[in-house]
């Protein structure tokens, strides 16, 4: 993805950014999305802008559109992905504070009033498993009265003709990404459903509220301390 990001920023054109997994069809990520302006996006990030407030972290910021958006709203913003490319190019865009990090790893400081997860920012868990280990992370990473504005979608839409399996959790997704001849390794992706969102939630000291219901499948959340 940082490979296509730099293209696309350094001549306006790219080649395809195509996304792999044995689960499903291959499909394509239109590179120029990542470059979108606040008046491009869908209603459910516009909403999670404006409910953006304080010191703010953007979780896996790609091209940087969601920190630049905020940036001109006067936020004190922190980008953060595990992408050089990606961090590089935002950095020559203007977003003031962009790191090369790693969500679950890496110290960048805090703590922060909102961490911004979108573009099924909160499928970095990767797993379901993972999800406490999330909010232990998170619970670090908040201020007093803090906030996670994360997106995500239920994919139960896609067993509708056929049963949810069995032995894992449905939304859970192996992937990897091709850009040329630059490929990602396999990497898993968590898409959940609110409900199963809301209980893990419950079980780690979390309120998760529905601020949004998308028209397929998709929603906004907001996490705060219970």
């Amino acid at each position: 993805m940082g490979a296509a990001i730099r293209d696309y920023f350094t001549t306006g054109r790219c080649g395809r950014l195509r996304v792999l997994s044995p689960q499903f069809e291959e499909d394509e990520l239109p590179v120029p999305l990542l470059f979108r302006a606040e008046t491009e996006m869908p209603p459910l990030e516009r909403l999670a802008l404006d409910k953006a407030r304080g010191r703010v972290l953007d979780t896996g910021a790609g091209a940087g559109c969601h920190t630049l958006a905020l940036q001109q709203r006067g936020l004190d913003v922190t980008a953060i992905d595990i992408s050089p490319g990606a961090v590089r190019t935002m950095r020559r865009r203007g977003v003031e504070d962009a790191r090369l990090c790693d969500f679950f790893e890496d110290d960048f400081g805090g703590p922060f009033d909102t961490v911004l997860m979108l573009m099924n920012g909160i499928g970095i868990c990767g797993r379901l498993e993972r999800l406490p280990f999330f909010f232990t992370r998170i619970n670090r990473l908040l201020a007093p009265g803090g906030q996670v504005l994360a997106d995500s979608s239920d994919l139960v839409y896609l067993f509708e003709d056929e049963e949810i399996p069995a032995e894992r959790y449905y939304g859970e997704v192996g992937y990897r990404m091709q850009y040329g001849k630059v490929r990602s390794g396999h990497f898993d992706w968590l898409y959940v459903d609110f409900l199963t969102l809301a209980h893990h939630a419950s079980a780690a000291g979390f309120r998760a509220e529905l601020l949004h219901k998308g028209s397929h499948y998709d929603y906004l959340a907001r996490l705060t301390r219970a």
